[in-house]
């Protein structure tokens, strides 16, 4: 094997260890921060999958190169290989669309579910506070409440807002698992060819 058929083959093997790791855990971590209704960690998750998904055209690149130099094209294991790295790249595209949506989603709901301190009116403590002072701010707030909300106001936009995040979140934990499933695939083909 020459110098340069073992550069192609250490880049192809840097790529996969340094872009493909890091895109799978970005991808497999957003779920979790939809849950807990962080838009700004789930923007950089978003920023950080397209990075890393753009990057792991490295891989694409280097392999085929490496194939190419090893007249290895005919051989079902790299063709199969190949087709499930594009089915991966095509979910990740899939996956980034469903982030940016739950990005918006979760602003939205941010937004609408910010309460403005108006006079008469308690504002709910923020999370992390006793049960004891979210119960009087309730008792307090249900004192100046004059009834339930129409179904049109800011209450509801944030919940329509928290249901899309909800499904976004089960769309991308969905894909991102037959991701990752992909990835293993495709690295029991390599070392198993």
């Amino acid at each position: 094997m020459s110098f340069t058929d073992r550069l192609v083959l250490w880049l192809h093997i840097g790529f996969a260890i340094f872009a493909l790791g890091p895109v799978t855990i970005a991808v497999l971590s957003t779920p979790r921060y939809i849950r807990g209704g962080n838009p700004v960690i789930v923007g950089y998750l978003l920023r950080t999958t397209r990075i890393y998904t753009l990057v792991s055209l490295g891989v694409l690149v280097f392999g085929l190169v490496s194939a190419q130099q090893h007249k290895e094209f005919s051989k079902p294991w790299l063709t199969i290989s190949m087709t499930l790295f594009v089915v991966a790249l095509v979910l990740l595209v899939i996956i980034m669309r469903d982030q940016r949506r739950a990005v918006h989603a979760l602003q939205l709901a941010v937004a609408q579910a910010t309460p403005v301190a108006t006079p008469g009116t308690a504002v709910r403590p923020a999370e992390g506070h006793s049960d004891a002072a979210e119960e009087a701010a309730d008792n307090a707030e249900a004192a100046h409440d004059p009834g339930p909300k129409p179904a049109g106001t800011t209450a509801g936009a944030a919940h329509d807002a928290h249901h899309i995040a909800s499904v976004e979140r089960g769309r991308i934990a969905t894909m991102g698992g037959v991701v990752a499933l992909i990835y293993l695939v495709i690295l029991v083909l390599m070392v198993w060819r």
